[in-house]
Formats: structure tokens, sequence, C-alpha cells
């Protein structure tokens, strides 16, 4: 371990209860939502308090309860930075496997919050019913079925610009040759995987892979 003692968990919420050097004492009694909290330090949020660097507690909506903002930290960045880290996605349609997943379930409101047409897959397929998006159902393997369309009548695309797989079980030479030109492949939590490196470059794949603790700010 890198220290004699860790508490593990970068994620939580709750309330400010006292500040340090250079940190703006109004801020006690202030609900926060916490990330990154055990990222290079021994001392994570799996415990009563945490001590962590100001801008790591972030003030938290009055309509937000602690239990949505404990799940905000790995999962909404990781899943901002899934969606964002090549640019906007307006006028896109962005491809979310496992929709109704922690990182998963946000990617999908935030592309669609950035203007994107948003495709999700879930297993097995009663799950479709939880999903109000358009959304395919994956019970196995081949290809993927169509569920209910999108309730704003958008047209479905079979070629997305943008893939999500977000829980590393699909891998790439299974819908490898579904891609085309100026498409983005995105892996978060990868599991071992085989890249078919010929057919990725010549349909001009971008993959990017994903470690939360190192996002850039």
């Amino acid at each position: 371990m890198p220290f004699p003692r860790v508490i593990p968990h970068s994620d939580g919420a709750g309330v400010v209860d006292a500040t340090g050097g250079g940190v703006d004492p109004a801020r006690i009694g202030h609900r926060v939502w916490i990330y990154g909290a055990q990222s290079y330090r021994p001392f994570g949020t799996a415990a009563r308090l945490a001590v962590v660097p100001a801008h790591l507690a972030v003030d938290l909506p009055a309509d937000a309860t602690d239990e949505v903002g404990a799940c905000l930290g790995i999962p909404g960045i990781t899943a901002h930075r899934t969606v964002f880290a090549d640019g906007p996605v307006d006028g896109l349609t962005v491809l979310v496997h496992g929709v109704l997943g922690g990182v998963g379930a946000l990617a999908a409101q935030l592309a669609r919050w950035g203007g994107a047409a948003v495709i999700g897959t879930v297993r097995p397929a009663g799950d479709l019913q939880r999903v109000n998006m358009d959304a395919v159902d994956r019970p196995g393997p081949g290809p993927t079925r169509p569920g209910r369309p999108d309730p704003r009548g958008r047209p479905r695309r079979s070629r997305p610009d943008h893939r999500g797989e977000l829980l590393g079980q699909h891998r790439p030479r299974r819908h490898g040759r579904q891609e085309r030109r100026r498409r983005r492949r995105l892996r978060h939590r990868p599991r071992a995987t085989h890249f078919p490196f010929w057919p990725m470059l010549f349909d001009n794949l971008t993959i990017r892979l994903y470690g939360s603790d190192d996002f850039p700010p």
C-alpha cells in the first residue's frame, strides 16, 4: 500500500464541519459533494469525517439529496469525460452501452443535455421499460434488437458518431466493422481486450481509455 494506513473510497456527501488555512470559514455548514478524496491521499470517505482540498468539496444544490451527491464523484466525472473529452456532441448520435449503470445513466443524461441523440443498450429486455429513451436490449451475443422509440420522435440511426462502452463488456472486435470514418470509441474500466489494429486503423477510429484519478482538472 502507498501509506501505512488507508481509509478507502473517494466519493461522498455531507456538511462542511471545519475549514483549514486559506479556505473561507463561511463554507462551514454548507452541504457539499466530494470527489477524489482518496486519490493520492491516505484517508477517504469510508469514515465519519474526511479532509479534502477545498476544490474537491463542491456545493450541493438544495434540491439534491445527500444520496445523489454521494454518487456523483467517480461515475459523474467519468461520464462527463467520456461524453465531452473530444468536444461538443450537439447534433451527434451517442450510443451508451449499459445505460442503466451508474456511469451509463449519467453519460446518457449528459449527452442529451449536450444536444445529442442518445441510444442506450440494456440487458435483459425487461429493463427496456426502465429506460425513458431510445433503447435496445442485448440478451446475448449478436446484433441488438430495437426497443421503444425516442419519446421526442427522433429517427433511429444505425451508426453512432460517439460510442460509450462504459462497462467494458463489449470487445472492440465485435463492433469494429459497424464503425465508419471519424467515429470515436470510448472505454471505461476495460477488461483484457484485444484491439484489431488494422480494421480500426482503416476505419479511422479513436480509442480513449479512462482513469478518473488522472483526468485533467
